[in-house]
């Protein structure tokens, strides 16, 4: 997996990117402004930068177009913005973005856009000298990526679950909420367990965007960590 810098002064929008992004196996570093990306820059080069356009002391076109100059701008980088413009993202990628995300951010888009970014600097890698970095691949504005919708899915397995959280029962004598919680949490922890924690398939069986997801296992009490532990034992 991969070592992703999240560079965002928004501290819901980290926290998030960074809950996804760790469920998904990569190793997240978190930056508020450009001064600490600065910083996690030169302590070590990361596979992928998720970098926020607006921030309150240097902007991430700004960033952007130092680390270009200085010959830091050696890994993809995915711009981030509620409010920017096409010119603005278009810029970002005349300069060296690899792709442009429109804020709020969904998890189809996010992961798209993550899985190309480390594909491009995978084959980048693989055609660089030993020892020498790979420049990231800069696009021309014509090829500026809005990524809107994920084509496709991941397959489910065909076997059944037969342990205890595929057979549950349940006290119907007792009010319609406490009833409905019940029933959803059982729900949650047998799709869970059925994919092997993964909240990525878990999202895509149930029809939720993953945001609402996690919003949801955390409101019923759903031990997210479990599957994580499982996954890692059977690796």
């Amino acid at each position: 997996m991969a070592n992703i810098l999240v560079v965002d002064d928004e501290l819901g929008i980290r926290d998030l990117l960074s809950e996804i992004l760790n469920d998904e196996g990569h190793t997240v570093e978190l930056a508020e402004n450009a001064a600490q990306a600065r910083a996690a820059r030169q302590r070590a080069r990361p596979d992928l930068v998720l970098l926020d356009i607006w921030m309150p002391d240097t902007d991430g076109v700004t960033l952007l177009k130092e680390w270009r100059g200085t010959g830091l701008l050696t890994m993809p980088v995915i711009m981030m913005s509620g409010h920017a413009t096409i010119d603005t993202a278009v810029e970002a990628t005349r300069i060296g973005a690899q792709s442009f995300l429109e804020k709020p951010i969904t998890l189809q888009k996010l992961l798209k856009a993550v899985e190309q970014g480390l594909a491009r600097e995978g084959a980048g890698r693989k055609q660089a000298p030993d020892g020498i970095d790979a420049p990231a691949n800069t696009l021309a504005a014509s090829e500026l990526t809005v990524e809107v919708a994920m084509t496709g899915g991941h397959p489910l397995p065909s076997a059944v679950d037969l342990s205890p959280q595929g057979q549950q029962t349940f006290e119907l004598d007792k009010p319609l909420r406490d009833a409905r919680d019940a029933f959803e949490k059982a729900y949650f922890e047998f799709h869970l367990a059925k994919e092997g924690g993964s909240m990525t398939r878990v999202a895509e069986k149930t029809g939720l965007e993953r945001t609402h997801l996690y919003r949801k296992l955390k409101q019923l009490g759903v031990d997210l960590s479990r599957g994580r532990r499982g996954n890692a034992s059977a690796s």
